[in-house]
């Protein structure tokens, strides 16, 4: 089998902190050969991997902490690399070895990265309510050697654990004393730190500025200094690029073309397929979605033509499901794989259901509100009348989320994309029924999902997998809860001299950058 392994990069949070760079000439803001620039779209929220969100989220650890493991550039395969441990060996299919490298050391005099705070970092997120709990399933629990050296046990042979859980979110690791002092968890500040770099200053939702851990006793980072810029807007990004406000950024598909046509002067473009995967939520629970025929009738109105040449330029195709297009756990096409507007017209009449009027929402980034617009027009054809409701960040998750109030038992249509992984666990766990109020957004609630999602996470042959997995989205597709809609592609344009580390999620590893 082949593993790896992505993350949802949820957030889009941030304000025009450089928008209006591009409104003067080119200049250079930072660039002396020693500080990396980079854009991301979304502010921090979280910095305890126990309750980690978004791509920042995952980055500032990478960047001031340590994992077990890592995974190269995503155009390299998905092979783990042994990181913070020295030694790394299965010793049976439920039991894992590892023996930390000597000198890492935690700031605040917290001493040294040990056994005992892996066990720690791992033991206190399995079973909890963290939405990376899921990660830890199959973990019994981490059997300390000696201070350098451990045995993670697991319940059952559950090779994906490495890629699952180890090199990312739930896998990054805490001091156990200054976690414990800090009161078990913490937010927006480390309690204590261990990586190539070091966090020295927030400028919330504009600029965080990374600095070179001089105590690092591992390959030394390229770069002195590191820089993440918040913008939201990828086409406000793209100009700010070429300003020179910064070396890197993702960049909006409505761009591709006509860069790939006329690059700018000193860049380079990264076009590659995307683990981020895109789908329309119906919620079930809603008042008028309980009808499955209503349900139904809004999967045939959906025109997903329109929707790929009008919000992606053709440049993706339609998606299956929520495990990645082309791949050999991919289903070949959707139940319902032909638009029917006359059948959509009939389901609504038989259901006693014309005139519907529905909400849905979106996030406020151009591709969204594209693809929306596109809904509202294609379901408008068959008689439902959506209204468009754009929602900030920090809002629109927040719908969904059970501890924020009631809202998310009764929201229509949700417009919502994660970054997914090429193993297709790690995107069906977020619509197991314990995910409703969390990330089930569609009160999809099946026992025989959960029956299967169990199943083939142990299950080794290729063939058997696929026929789970297929199942799976049938299911998911059958509930009339679910319209998928693709797979994104993943762009980014970057000063020619660099050469960067992305995971497979899309996040960049900034400890990994260097120049050619």
């Amino acid at each position: 089998m082949k593993w790896s392994t992505d993350r949802r990069g949820l957030l889009r949070a941030g304000g025009a902190f450089l928008a209006g760079a591009a409104l003067g000439p080119r200049f250079a803001w930072a660039s002396d050969g020693k500080t990396l620039r980079l854009r991301v779209s979304s502010d921090f929220q979280v910095l305890d991997p126990k309750g980690e969100i978004g791509e920042l989220d995952d980055i500032l650890p990478r960047c001031c902490t340590v994992t077990l493991v890592r995974l190269p550039d995503m155009r390299d395969g998905h092979q783990v690399i042994p990181y913070a441990a020295k030694a790394y060996e299965w010793k049976d299919p439920q039991t894992l070895a590892f023996t930390l490298h000597e000198g890492l050391a935690w700031t605040g005099g917290h001493g040294p990265v040990t056994a005992e705070d892996v066990k720690y970092s791992f033991e206190r997120i399995a079973g909890s309510d963290s939405a990376w709990a899921y990660q830890f399933e199959k973990l019994k629990g981490v059997e300390v050697l000696d201070p350098a050296s451990g045995l993670i046990h697991l319940t059952e042979p559950f090779r994906p654990f490495e890629v699952i859980t180890l090199p990312y979110y739930g896998g990054h690791l805490v001091s156990k004393s200054a976690t414990e002092a800090a009161g078990g968890s913490f937010t927006t500040e480390f309690p204590a730190q261990c990586g190539p770099y070091l966090f020295d200053s927030w400028q919330q939702n504009a600029k965080v500025t990374l600095k070179r851990n001089p105590a690092w006793p591992l390959a030394r980072p390229q770069f002195d200094n590191v820089e993440i810029y918040i913008v939201t807007d990828d086409q406000a990004a793209l100009l700010a690029w070429e300003a020179d406000a910064f070396d890197f950024t993702r960049i909006a598909v409505a761009g591709a073309k006509e860069i790939k046509a006329k690059a700018p002067p000193g860049s380079a473009l990264i076009e590659a397929p995307s683990t981020r995967y895109v789908w329309l939520t119906i919620n079930m629970n809603a008042e008028p979605l309980k009808d499955l025929r209503v349900r139904q009738a809004i999967q045939y109105a959906y025109d997903g033509d329109a929707v790929l040449q009008g919000a992606y330029d053709g440049l993706t195709t339609r998606a299956t499901g929520v495990i990645q297009t082309g791949t050999e756990y991919a289903r070949a096409k959707n139940l319902i794989d032909r638009r029917g507007v006359d059948k959509a017209r009939a389901l609504l009449a038989e259901a006693g259901a014309e005139g519907l009027a529905l909400k849905l929402v979106c996030l406020t980034d151009s591709v969204a509100m594209a693809t929306a617009q596109i809904i509202q027009a294609s379901l408008g054809e068959a008689g439902i009348t959506v209204e468009i409701q754009p929602t900030e960040d920090a809002a629109y998750w927040a719908m969904g989320d059970k501890t924020q109030g009631d809202a998310y038992k009764s929201l229509e249509l949700v417009l919502m994309n994660f970054a997914g992984g090429v193993e297709p666990t790690e995107n069906l766990v977020w619509f197991r029924p314990d995910q409703i109020g969390v990330y089930n957004w569609s009160f999809f609630d099946s026992p025989e999902y959960e029956d299967l999602y169990q199943k083939v996470q142990v299950e080794t042959d290729v063939a058997k997998r696929a026929e789970m997995f297929h199942r799976m989205e049938d299911l998911m597709e059958e509930s009339g809860g679910f319209i998928f809609i693709c797979f994104e592609p993943y762009l980014a344009i970057l000063d020619d001299n660099l050469k960067p580390v992305i995971l497979p999620d899309g996040h960049p590893d900034p400890t990994r950058f260097t120049t050619t």
